[in-house]
């Protein structure tokens, strides 16, 4: 389970990989770092939004296997899968439920609460996947359903309230 009492590492501050990692460090905060990491990501989504539909998606690709990589790096130099402090899927899961999602703050709010349900919930198969699939891969794929889950509720949202507007 992605939410360890493991104490920060120094190495947080020190090495570039765990840094990216732990969001920035966003990820050492002792109470709640996946929803501190999910919350120091919305900003970049003011970015992505800016990117064309294509540019949006090659940062989803780029972040994701990025991710799976630093995911992995960090989780494997401190000896803990899936350190409570690494956040990096939660940026990228952030990112995916808010990936072609109507644009507002309202949507922004939505998709952030949506995607903190779904990674703290872990329906099916999120929560398979949690336990069953390791390494960066693991750490990164329960985020990343989570976010697609997240973005299908907004889309179905989207759709459910158009006719109100």
């Amino acid at each position: 389970m992605a939410e360890s009492r493991e104490p920060t590492p120094a190495s947080v501050w020190r090495n570039p990989i765990h840094f990216l990692a732990f969001g920035f460090g966003s990820g050492a905060m002792p109470r709640a770092p996946g929803t501190w990491g999910t919350l120091a990501a919305l900003p970049f989504v003011l970015l992505w939004q800016q990117l064309p539909p294509g540019g949006y998606t090659l940062v989803l690709i780029v972040s994701t296997l990025l991710g799976i990589w630093l995911c992995g790096r960090t989780s494997r130099d401190l000896g803990v899968h899936d350190h409570g402090g690494i956040v990096w899927d939660e940026f990228v899961g952030l990112w995916i439920a808010l990936w072609l999602a109507p644009p507002g703050w309202a949507w922004l709010l939505a998709g952030f609460v949506l995607f903190r349900l779904f990674d703290i919930w872990k329906p099916w198969p999120i929560r398979w996947i949690d336990r069953h699939v390791h390494g960066g891969l693991g750490i990164m794929l329960d985020d990343i359903i989570a976010g697609f889950m997240a973005l299908a509720v907004l889309w179905l949202a989207e759709w459910a309230l158009l006719p109100l507007f």
